[in-house]
């Protein structure tokens, strides 16, 4: 996501629907295809500006603060999505395909790396860990070409 984007993106997932922290980032993240998961450090502190300028309001629900737009929120979120053309996640998908295929790609490698945690062998782990380390390598590598 493009810096700036978590008040957007935030105030879009509440507008479907009421939420908790944890829930929102997981929307989030889920929005994104996996490529951005915002941390609690910037979910929160914006969950709580919203709350503060009457654009979200917040309360308790099986022990969980629960947050929600209200209609100055629903109204921000029409006009920031708008102005922008679309969604944070809409519009970083439209930036360049080949992003798209690197992150769809990146995904289904978290996914076989998780597996291989879950499950693997102890000398699974050690060549999945060896694989991944020569990727990032071979990575770096290629941007210091430039």
């Amino acid at each position: 996501m493009r810096r700036g984007d978590i008040r957007t993106a935030v105030l879009a997932v509440l507008a479907e629907g009421p939420a908790h922290g944890y829930e929102l980032i997981q929307r989030l993240e889920d929005k994104t295809g996996g490529a951005w998961r915002p941390s609690t450090g910037s979910v929160y502190p914006t969950l709580q500006l919203l709350e503060d300028e009457g654009l979200a309001k917040s309360s308790e629900r099986d022990g969980k603060r629960v947050y929600e737009l209200t209609d100055a929120g629903r109204a921000e979120t029409k006009r920031r999505i708008t102005e922008a053309g679309g969604t944070p996640w809409e519009l970083d998908a439209t930036d360049d395909t080949n992003i798209g295929l690197l992150r769809a790609n990146l995904q289904q490698l978290h996914v076989a790396t998780r597996q291989i945690a879950a499950t693997g062998r102890s000398d699974q782990i050690e060549r999945a860990t060896a694989i991944v380390r020569d990727a990032r390598k071979q990575l770096y590598g290629m941007l210091a070409e430039d």
